[in-house]
């Protein structure tokens, strides 16, 4: 028994030398420090953001300038004056209706609408013998100008002799001559008592009102 137990321990140990390296060589592969790989620069990246960044910039300048790039140059941007036939020239948008007529359709009488007359003769007689004579209507009635529709805007703002102003259609850009939404034109744009005030044909004065 001992002597099987004497041979036995030599080769033992030899097995032990040979896997001591083996262990101490796994523990080492785990606790190494692994090195980091080498990253690309973010030269590309960077590149990209500022390219970004540059056309937001760029984008909002345009914004922000380009208003008043066209108040400042308005013989290049002028609004054009529309013509009506008897009404007048207006520099106010045109209003469309959501219907459009049938011109040339075909109707029946359900499609025409009852009139409510008075069927009842009515009238009156001009005093004098001379019935031939077209006395016309009465010279203060016929030289009685029609009343105008009251129209309200307001200065916003003035400067380099021209003027913005809004109404409920919009924002317009006027100068001395411009014609108004009132129909009367602009006689002058000047301060008085340190505030611009626009100046119309008909002797109306419009004070800075702001938006």
């Amino acid at each position: 028994m001992l002597s099987s137990r004497a041979e036995e321990s030599p080769h033992r140990s030899a097995e032990a030398a040979r896997a001591a390296p083996a262990r101490r060589w796994s523990v080492a592969r785990l606790f190494r420090r692994r090195q980091p790989k080498a990253r690309k620069p973010p030269f590309r990246r960077k590149r990209s953001d500022l390219v970004v960044a540059g056309l937001g910039i760029a984008l909002g300048f345009g914004c922000a300038v380009f208003p008043w790039y066209i108040f400042f140059n308005q013989e290049k941007f002028g609004i054009r004056a529309l013509k009506f036939e008897g009404g007048g020239e207006r520099t106010a948008p045109i209003m469309l209706g959501s219907g459009g007529e049938r011109v040339g359709a075909p109707m029946s009488a359900d499609d025409i609408p009852p009139m409510q007359l008075d069927l009842f003769a009515t009238g009156t007689v001009s005093p004098g013998d001379d019935d031939d004579e077209d006395d016309g209507p009465p010279e203060q009635f016929a030289e009685q100008p029609f009343p105008e529709a009251t129209v309200d805007y307001r200065l916003v703002y003035a400067a380099a002799g021209r003027a913005m102003i809004a109404d409920e259609t919009g924002m317009w850009v006027v100068q001395r001559g411009s014609l108004l939404p009132d129909n009367s034109k602009v006689a002058s744009i000047e301060q008085r008592g340190g505030k611009w005030v626009l100046v119309t044909s008909r002797e109306r004065v419009v004070e800075l009102s702001g938006m």
